[in-house]
């Protein structure tokens, strides 16, 4: 099993960055691959971005490419997710995941992941 917690939400205005962590306890981080789901009020939780165990393969959802950046650091067991731009739809909890261990693809439905962390809020004001 592996643990996570996130960090780093807060509140900001439109056009602000800010950089959320996903730190891993428990099993070999590296075992894992990892992604930020996010929840708005009164929304689904969807997906945001997925790196592979390694970082060669990174997918965003289109809401988020070219402003998202997710990067891993298997030595410091931490995902990161860079958020530049921000924009008022961006306002969601954030949360990283994790599904079974050794997994060669980045999933992107929230019910195929069996680890969570508790969850970070990001604002966004105008």
């Amino acid at each position: 099993q592996v643990q996570l917690v996130e960090s780093g939400g807060g509140l900001v205005q439109a056009g602000d960055s800010l950089r959320l962590s996903c730190a891993g306890s428990g099993r070999t981080f590296s075992d894992y691959s990892i992604s930020w789901f996010r929840q708005a009020p009164g929304k689904e939780r969807e997906f945001a971005a997925g790196i592979s165990r390694s970082g060669a393969t990174i997918y965003y959802v289109d809401s988020v490419k070219g402003r998202f950046t997710i990067s891993r650091d298997n030595a410091k067991n931490t995902v990161y997710l860079q958020m530049n731009s921000l924009k008022l739809e961006d306002t969601a909890v954030y949360y990283c995941a994790a599904p079974y261990p050794f997994r060669s693809d980045i999933l992107t439905t929230s019910s195929e992941y069996n680890h969570w962390g508790q969850g970070t809020q990001v604002t966004v004001s105008s």
